[in-house]
């Protein structure tokens, strides 16, 4: 097998691939959801759009930040690379570099106020963890504090952390939290996430396939904005 032939002869294509792999580690990327942690934001079959330097331009395919250009905010849907394991994931920033964060039966506190949570229905069962997941009880809050303010869903029938002491998060350092709240491996078991694991910020949807009916298009999720 002549390497040189192939890659002269394969030399646009592959130039071409190296340009999408560069622009993906740094500037955009498409992470399709895999799991329900984020339920009712995101679902699963979900393809979301990272914008890999909405906080920090680094160099490609690394963690090394080269230039900081904006600070991860209360709120943001963020992806990173776990500190336990490496594995990629996508939760929700719900504490700041030097918060004094707590959560008591189920409830948060950022900074000794408490966050107010508003039961609401679900409009969509789609919304909900499958049944195939869990077959218990969901209930739907509106979790608000600050600049916190989206749904989240608690399982009371499901073992999960829900209270843990005040904890004063270090700088360099963010609380991330999944929206499903009782479904979640996110840093009441992993720990907090340093910034530089931080890999982008997911505002938008590309698209979304409903893998529980035939993989039909939520044509609604086209685009969505989350």
């Amino acid at each position: 097998m002549n390497i040189k032939k192939i890659v002269a002869d394969n030399k646009g294509f592959l130039v071409f691939m190296l340009g999408m792999a560069l622009v993906r580690s740094a500037l955009a990327d498409y992470y399709s959801v895999p799991s329900s942690s984020m339920y009712p934001t995101l679902l699963e079959g979900d393809r979301v759009i990272c914008d890999r330097i909405a906080y920090d331009l680094k160099v490609p395919f690394t963690d090394v930040i080269v230039k900081r250009l904006d600070d991860p905010k209360r709120g943001d849907i963020v992806t990173f690379t776990s500190p336990e394991d490496g594995v990629r994931l996508v939760k929700r920033l719900v504490a700041l570099p030097g918060d004094i964060v707590e959560m008591r039966d189920e409830h948060l506190y950022i900074n000794g106020q408490a966050a107010n949570y508003e039961p609401i229905s679900m409009l969509s069962d789609d919304h909900l963890t499958p049944q195939r997941e869990f077959s218990g009880e969901q209930l739907v809050y509106k979790e608000r504090l600050g600049s916190l303010d989206h749904n989240i869903i608690v399982m009371p029938d499901r073992f999960a952390i829900r209270t843990f002491a005040p904890v004063k998060v270090p700088e360099g350092q963010y609380m991330m939290l999944g929206d499903n709240r009782d479904n979640s491996k996110d840093s009441r078991y992993i720990g907090l996430v340093k910034r530089e694991l931080i890999t982008g910020q997911v505002k938008r949807l590309m698209f979304s396939l409903n893998g529980d009916h035939y993989y039909l298009p939520r044509l609604e999720r086209f685009g969505f904005k989350v």
